[in-house]
């Protein structure tokens, strides 16, 4: 990890925007994002007590990531579609793998989740990180492709190397230096991971 230029990417970003994401121009855009709104309700969609109807489940899903403005217009409706066309079994696999990933062995429920994912090609870094950085904002990330490329080469994170298909491996190793990083600036630039990434995205040498 570069700390020179993160400490040049922190300079810049407070120089443009005083204080941070207390910044009215920076607030204005998390409205946009509405991520207050979508931590409450993911969390209590997906608490532990809710799994058990795993149709209810995969339903939620699909409806949470159609909100979430942090997934792409064209992966909304293919991911609606998929989660409809679902059969029996491999609805229980995605429902027990979110409820694994969410509230027991993470790298197993992860699995499940790609596993399944995989089977109608859907197998994206947005669909598969997105309800957990809801559900755990300052814990989990959420992998945005063009933003992890980005920062992996900008931050010189020498240890990571990118792939399109998800792996447990990268996004493991992915969340730890992005929550070592976050301890390494203001907590001004940090209200939670996902904003993080986005100042990190921000930063980014155009």
């Amino acid at each position: 990890m570069n700390l020179d230029k993160l400490e040049q990417a922190e300079a810049k970003f407070f120089n443009m925007y005083p204080g941070g994401f207390e910044h009215p121009d920076m607030v204005a855009i998390g409205k946009k994002h509405k991520m207050d709104k979508m931590i409450t309700t993911v969390q209590e969609e997906f608490s532990e007590d809710q799994f058990g109807n795993s149709k209810a489940i995969v339903q939620a899903m699909s409806k949470l990531v159609s909100r979430s403005s942090m997934v792409s217009l064209f992966e909304k409706p293919k991911f609606r579609d998929f989660v409809n066309s679902l059969h029996n079994q491999h609805e229980t696999i995605l429902a027990n793998g979110l409820r694994e990933m969410l509230h027991g062995n993470q790298e197993q429920g992860f699995n499940m989740m790609l596993d399944v994912l995989i089977s109608g090609k859907m197998a994206k870094w947005s669909l598969i990180s997105v309800l957990p950085v809801y559900h755990k904002p300052y814990d989990e990330v959420f992998v945005k492709p063009t933003t992890a490329k980005g920062v992996i080469q900008q931050f010189e994170l020498g240890t990571l190397v990118y792939k399109p298909r998800p792996s447990w491996e990268f996004y493991k190793e992915f969340r730890s230096i992005i929550n070592e990083m976050k301890t390494k600036v203001d907590s001004r630039l940090a209200p939670n991971n996902a904003a993080f990434t986005g100042f990190l995205m921000m930063s980014l040498d155009q």
